[in-house]
């Protein structure tokens, strides 16, 4: 019973880390319309607005890894969970816009480390047959919190009258990162870091915590690939062999942000008002978008395994540049308002089951294991730093054609449907060993 409630309480945890992770990123979106009011925005100090929690976003991917090989991950995440409380209470108390900036890229900073330690740390801490549920759960939970910003946004607009709503709905996140604060001090260190520390008994401990069959076998495993790690640790990533994992990690975090997601994920209500919604149906049809965004992600982990990387990524190709060019004909002819909310509904389907579920798993099966994670950290890099640039200039291109930019999301599928077809490698069925040689490298 113990083990069962250890392993239950680590779980939560890494919901509610994923949890907000998809808030934080996705609740901007109710909150743009009035922010523009109140702060008295043009485009350009909007897409500010939107992009600077990115911004810190980036900065927090990147510094987290250090911070959780120096102190842990547990204790890093801690330092998460304080962020997400300081930027979730400053962004509903913002006196004003430069405050307001400053919370919101305390935010990024949590959303960034976060989006690296938590996966880290449940596949660290879980036994290994329980390590790529544990894993993957995180990546749920990051598309549930999405759907709950936007649910929670309708229901603020809907009880609240006047321009105050949006701290409300900036204050709704601090709840749960109240609560992942409180859960990270009832949870274990992780068994790994504790022997990179050399505390090999406490180690041994957590691993029987959590009832990790034959623990002394699998604590032997984790000493053996820590002396290899060390050993490797001097083999630079940017060498000729490795220029095709390269280029495959940077280019699918590019094109998973030049089909447009997170400018539609955070411009939603915007995008919504453009094509005639009211502010608050702009909410209610949000919420739709991150209902099927939630749907379908579950949809690609049960097949991704069986179609494939390369399959979905071409199927996802077609689909999301067919309903980006329907939405952009919409903006151009002014059609109806059902066709844009159902297209856009498509869009994200066709996103969730492609680029949205094989970013990361393409990401880490690409490289060797002697530069895995410096792989990983490019191709997020790639992917964080392009999110940040669209966020930031969205605002300012609509603000010209609403359609261009969906002219040009489309314009980039169709431009990722040529380079998966002719490059990408499947990976599906494929050892990582047959990968390297199939990929050229020694």
């Amino acid at each position: 019973m113990r083990l069962n409630a250890i392993l239950l309480k680590s779980t939560l945890v890494g919901a509610l880390g994923g949890l907000l992770f998809g808030f934080d990123t996705a609740v901007i979106a109710g909150t743009t319309h009035q922010l523009t009011q109140v702060f008295h925005l043009s485009a350009g100090a909007l897409g500010l607005t939107v992009s600077i929690a990115l911004w810190g976003t980036v900065v927090g991917a990147i510094g987290s890894g250090p911070l959780g090989q120096k102190i842990g991950g547990r204790e890093a995440l801690r330092i998460m969970a304080l962020l997400y409380l300081l930027s979730s209470l400053g962004c509903a108390l913002a006196w004003n816009w430069s405050s307001l900036l400053a919370f919101r890229l305390i935010g990024g900073l949590g959303i960034g480390g976060s989006s690296v330690l938590g996966p880290v740390y449940l596949a660290e801490l879980a036994p290994a047959r329980l390590r790529g549920r544990l894993v993957g759960l995180f990546q749920i939970n990051i598309v549930a919190g999405i759907l709950l910003a936007y649910a929670s946004n309708y229901a603020v607009a809907s009880l609240i009258d006047g321009g105050q709503a949006w701290r409300w709905q900036f204050g709704v996140a601090t709840v749960p990162a109240f609560l992942f604060a409180v859960f990270l001090f009832g949870i274990p260190r992780s068994s790994r870091w504790l022997v990179t520390q050399n505390r090999i008994p406490e180690a041994r401990a957590v691993l029987e915590l959590m009832g990790t069959p034959n623990s002394e076998a699998e604590l032997k495993e984790i000493v053996d690939s820590i002396h290899l790690e060390r050993a490797q640790r001097s083999e630079p990533l940017f060498q000729r062999k490795y220029r095709l994992p390269i280029f495959l990690a940077v280019t699918i975090g590019m094109f998973n942000q030049l089909a447009g997601i997170n400018a539609i994920l955070y411009y939603a209500n915007d995008i919504f008002a453009f094509g005639g919604f009211s502010s608050l149906s702009a909410d209610k049809q949000a919420v739709l978008l991150g209902a099927m965004n939630f749907c379908a992600t579950i949809l690609a982990m049960s097949v991704i395994d069986k179609l494939g990387r390369k399959s979905l990524l071409l199927i996802g190709s077609v689909g999301t540049a067919a309903c980006l060019a329907g939405v952009a004909a919409i903006f151009s002819l002014q059609r109806h308002q059902s066709d844009l909310v159902w297209l856009l509904v498509g869009f994200i389907f066709f996103f969730s089951i492609s680029q949205g579920a094989v970013i990361w798993v393409y990401i880490s099966e690409v490289f060797p294991n002697r530069v895995r994670s410096k792989g990983q950290s490019l191709g997020s890099s790639s992917h964080w730093v392009m999110n940040a640039l669209i966020s930031g200039l969205f605002p300012l291109v609509a603000a010209h054609s609403t359609a261009t930019p969906f002219v040009f999301f489309s314009a980039m599928m169709v431009v990722q449907f040529f380079v998966v077809l002719l490059i990408y490698p499947e990976t599906k069925g494929v050892s990582l060993e047959q990968l390297q040689r199939r990929l050229g490298i020694d």
